[in-house]
């Protein structure tokens, strides 16, 4: 058996049961995650087709969000009346994050959650209760984070949400947590150098997502193919249903490190910062998340995250300034 087949099967294997593990998550959707076979692309490719939304209000600071209030409570001692009391009366946080994606969010080999993304919710749980383990973790789609977020669903989604003036129409967005950028992943081999070489070519993103919009703007236009996990791209990479993958570069590195006849080609084609996304009625609770976000950028945490799960992308920079409005 070869080495790309063995992955293969691992691949297919992983979405078996990633729709049959429902009893490991507390209200797991259901899964509509890809089948291999040429009837994907035109069905994807229709609902990656879908209306763009319209160009955001003049003067928008997608990046700006509310400035902490002081210092952070005691863990337990949460402000009456506040969204963080209400939290603690219910006992635990809820967090909408990804599945299977290396290194934002997955299973380890202890069936335990763990990636970069996790560890911002498990920061954020410590500072509401002292204990990092009282956290309900809901596993999204991509096209399900901002809906998720904005019915009040979950109390947060930390699950590699790009802030958009946009989806600042529906949701309150944290500070940046994390700057990255869309890149391009394809076979070895392919002569492919980036999104300009994919004129015509089957380009793969997860549906809902902003690189699934960018590719649907680039010149010479690809033929865009979308799937309801982004990650489910790289199944297609290796089966020959797509002839590349483009998404944000923290997705394409687990991608890479997964199958090594995969490498990433071409600069940065974009700024993608990702941003913990939450609903528009809790404000007390964005500037509680961003005390604990410049918190962990302070102690050291950010770091020994991006050290742990980034380290592949290069050497840590520095946590992203926050952006503060009042």
């Amino acid at each position: 058996m070869s080495t790309r087949f063995a992955l293969v099967c691992g691949a297919l294997a992983a979405v078996v049961l990633a729709a049959t593990a429902g009893d490991q998550w507390p209200d797991h959707p259901t899964s509509d995650s890809v089948a291999a076979g040429p009837r994907l692309t035109a069905a994807a490719r229709s609902a990656a087709l879908a209306p763009r939304p319209a160009p955001p209000a003049p003067g928008c600071n997608p990046r700006a969000s509310l400035r902490p209030q002081g210092m952070l409570p005691a863990p337990g001692q949460m402000p009456a009346g506040s969204t963080m009391a209400r939290i603690v009366k219910r006992g635990y946080l809820i967090a909408g994050v990804l599945r299977d994606t290396y290194p934002i969010a997955f299973r380890d080999e202890n069936s335990q959650l763990a990636g970069f993304d996790v560890d911002i919710v498990r920061d954020i749980a410590e500072a509401i209760f002292g204990d990092r383990e009282r956290v309900v973790f809901r596993p999204l789609r991509e096209v399900d984070r901002i809906p998720s977020a904005s019915s009040g669903q979950v109390d947060l989604v930390v699950a590699a949400v790009t802030i958009t003036c946009q989806r600042r129409e529906q949701v309150d967005f944290s500070t940046v947590y994390y700057e990255l950028g869309q890149q391009v992943l394809v076979n070895r081999g392919s002569g492919i150098t980036g999104l300009g070489d994919l004129g015509g070519k089957r380009v793969c993103a997860g549906r809902g997502t902003t690189p699934m919009a960018n590719i649907l703007a680039a010149t010479p236009k690809p033929i865009p193919v979308g799937t309801a996990i982004t990650t489910d791209c790289l199944m297609l990479l290796q089966l020959g249903e797509v002839d590349a993958v483009s998404t944000d570069d923290t997705l394409l590195a687990g991608m890479a490190a997964q199958d090594h006849q995969a490498e990433i080609v071409g600069p940065r084609l974009t700024e993608e910062p990702y941003g913990v996304a939450i609903n528009k009625n809790t404000p007390d609770l964005v500037r509680f998340v961003n005390a604990v976000l410049q918190r962990r950028a302070e102690d050291g945490r950010w770091q020994a995250s991006y050290q742990r799960w980034l380290a592949q992308l290069g050497s840590p920079p520095a946590p992203p300034t926050p952006q503060y409005q009042d």
